[in-house]
Order: C-alpha cells, then sequence, then structure tokens
C-alpha cells in the first residue's frame, strides 16, 4: 500500500499543496489561502526540490515519477502536455493535432484543464489560438507569470503582436 502524503509549499505566485506517495506524484495544485509549512515528507522532498529550482529559474525540465489518474483519453493529453518544451506555447488545435484527433478541441480542452499536476504537466503552455491567455484553473494572473517566467510570451510577440 502506498499511502498519500502531503507538503506545501510557498512560490512567488502562492502556496501549493503537493500529494503523492512512492508511486508518484498525484496532484500539485495552487490554494487560495496561506498554509502553515510543515516539514515535507520524505517521498516528496525531491518534487519540492525541484520546484523551488523551477522558481528560481535554474530548471527548465523535471524528472519525477507521476501517479496520473485519468481516462485514456486525458492521459494520453497529458502525457502530449509534457512534450511542450519550456518557453514554448502551442494552441488547444496544435494539442489536438499532437493526440492525432484535430477535431477534439472541447474534449482536449476539458481534459487540458482536468491535468491534476500543473506546472510539471505544463497545462500552462497551452494558449488560445489567437494567442490569448484562455483557460487556467488556478486564474489567469498566475498563467501570465508562469509564461512570463519561462519567456514564453517572447515567442508569442513574434507572432500575434503585443503581449
Amino acid at each position: 500500500m502506498n499511502p498519500i502524503q502531503r507538503a506545501f509549499l510557498k512560490t512567488p505566485i502562492g502556496y501549493i499543496e503537493i500529494a503523492g506517495s512512492e508511486k508518484g506524484i498525484k496532484h500539485l495544485y495552487f490554494l487560495d489561502f496561506r498554509v502553515k509549512i510543515v516539514r515535507t515528507p520524505a517521498v516528496l522532498k525531491d518534487c519540492t526540490t525541484q520546484l523551488e529550482e523551477y522558481f528560481h529559474g535554474t530548471r527548465q525540465t523535471f524528472d519525477l515519477k507521476l501517479d496520473l489518474d485519468g481516462t485514456e483519453f486525458q492521459l494520453r493529453v497529458w502525457n502530449a502536455l509534457q512534450s511542450i518544451p519550456f518557453g514554448r506555447t502551442i494552441t488547444y488545435h496544435d494539442l489536438a493535432s499532437r493526440i492525432g484527433n484535430s477535431n477534439a478541441l472541447r474534449a482536449v480542452g476539458h481534459a487540458n484543464g482536468s491535468n491534476p499536476i500543473s506546472i510539471i504537466v505544463p497545462c500552462h503552455r497551452v494558449i488560445g489560438h489567437d494567442g490569448k491567455l484562455v483557460g487556467y484553473r488556478a486564474g489567469l494572473k498566475r498563467k501570465k507569470w508562469l509564461l512570463e517566467h519561462e519567456h514564453a510570451f517572447i515567442q508569442r510577440d513574434l507572432f500575434y503582436g503585443k503581449a
């Protein structure tokens, strides 16, 4: 049995709750309230360290075991999200094409929005077809911050004009 353990991390854009076990990270959610940071369980220490490195600008990719639960379709979308490089964005249409179903825009959008492991499974790197920020469960201010942190708006500016 792999009991789920929890850790909390303070970031420049709010607190994050991380849950996981020996099998891997189960979820990572932004919280809209403060929490008291207590000792991080050993099983989550590598995750919190990698996230701290990401927020300090010294990490661009994550090397963590994930324990994703979802439908076959959701898992395909979440796996495709992990192939979007740091500092790049794609559209929902691009994402649908990557999973081989360019007509499944709504389903792709729903799966993207249901991603339980934000940042590590970078759903924030998916933008609207017109270059606008749309659809981020943790809020568009956080999505904008993450993309600016990754310098992803440079790419957007080249193709869509002003940020």
